[in-house]
């Protein structure tokens, strides 16, 4: 019996009923009505007659039909049922799929960062899916090598992002020690990178320190013309100096307008404590004016996007560019630099003061942690001094 050629497979016309132009040993190729072309091979196992589907043509040649086919005809002489195998094949790639990269990275995001603060969680899934999840994501979490760990974090080092590379390596082991614990890896490879990253250099952010200099940045913001809302988060940035994550979040349920203070919930915080700040003579009159601007969204700084959105990370970056102030002059971060330095050095405020107002992990003699209230009435008196000084700065401009 002559066999089926690839040019019979590709001229095979539809009827109006289903037909077989056979191959070989049961293998055949099913034309159906419609034009589809479908492989199958028909064998017995267990007295039984039964039909392996082979693949689709042309997705699947004439050639890699036959390789199937041959693959089938052995196993069924080695008293093996080929559907079974393939059942099983199909639930191993399922389960592989299951514990895919991105799979487990997904479930552990869900599990181990609800508690972050939004900006965190952000930064962290943008880095996850631009950079880690395009590269392997894809691929079964215990098949990943060191090799291709590497290579997804050299591609963020040649856009010259090195301190996001070994944001994205810390995040990868993670994920790997997560899939560990679960059963569903053997090693953490981003273990094994060691030194082969660039070295990893401190990030410092700039800022101006020098009166005078930060005098005329106040000036240019009051002075800004773009949305009242950046505005004001310009504004409140230099008078609170929190982190910009903080203050772009900050919501009207944390305002105590009996206690003229901000209460900053602990899953807000970088350092997971709570954190209050006592708000200003200058600051109340800013939110005061805020809230007639906004009254429909739970954040006193929403986006332009929509009111159930905050302010965009960028946004205060941004406005800060349009003043002419570089990222190499003066970032939203380094607000915090600026009034720890004037505080120190020209208004002579107590180191710790300064430092429990900055939200830093500071620890007393004894060795106890921050506490939200400790030198609150002090932190209050410095927050005044500390507005009434920047209008003062402002007032000496020529």
């Amino acid at each position: 019996m002559s066999r089926l050629t690839a040019t019979a497979v590709k001229k095979a016309k539809p009827r109006d009923k289903q037909y077989k132009l056979t191959d070989s040993r049961g293998m055949y190729l099913l034309v159906l009505p419609s034009g589809g072309k479908y492989w199958r091979y028909d064998y017995t196992y267990n007295n039984k007659r039964k039909t392996l589907a082979l693949g689709v043509y042309p997705d699947v040649s004439l050639a890699d039909a036959r390789k199937d086919h041959q693959a089938a005809r052995e196993a069924v002489a080695s008293h093996q049922d080929p559907n079974d195998l393939k059942k099983r094949k199909k639930l191993g790639r399922d389960i592989e799929q299951s514990n895919s990269f991105e799979a487990i990275g997904r479930e552990w995001f869900k599990n181990k960062m609800e508690d972050k603060s939004d900006s965190h969680k952000e930064r962290s899934l943008r880095i996850l899916e631009k950079d880690l999840y395009a590269s392997i994501g894809h691929r079964p979490i215990k098949k990943i090598t060191v090799p291709e760990i590497l290579g997804a974090l050299r591609k963020i080092e040649a856009r010259g992002s090195v301190d996001i590379a070994h944001r994205a390596k810390q995040l990868s082991g993670q994920i790997f020690r997560y899939a560990i614990a679960s059963g569903r890896a053997e090693t953490d490879p981003s273990r094994d990178i060691g030194d082969a990253l660039k070295t990893h250099k401190k990030k410092h952010y700039a800022a101006i320190t020098e009166p005078l200099a930060f005098g005329k940045l106040l000036i240019a913001i009051d002075g800004y013309t773009g949305t009242p809302i950046v505005k004001r988060a310009l504004q409140l940035s230099a008078l609170l100096f929190q982190r910009p994550g903080e203050i772009r979040n900050m919501e009207w349920k944390e305002i105590n307008w009996n206690d003229e203070q901000w209460e900053i919930p602990a899953e807000k915080m970088k350092m997971k404590f709570s954190h209050i700040v006592p708000l200003s003579t200058q600051s109340l009159e800013i939110l005061k004016d805020l809230k007639s601007l906004n009254n429909k969204s739970k954040y006193v700084f929403p986006s332009a996007r929509g009111n159930s959105h905050p302010l965009s990370e960028n946004g205060v970056r941004t406005a800060l560019r349009y003043l002419g102030y570089d990222n190499q002059t003066m970032t939203p971060h380094g607000f915090r630099a600026t009034a720890r330095t004037i505080l120190d050095e020209k208004l002579n405020q107590r180191p710790d003061f300064i430092e429990h107002q900055l939200a830093h992990a500071v620890k007393d003699p004894n060795g106890r942690a921050y506490n939200r209230t400790k030198y609150l009435p002090q932190r209050k008196e410095m927050m005044q001094l500390w507005s009434n000084y920047l209008d003062e700065l402002k007032s000496d401009i020529p």
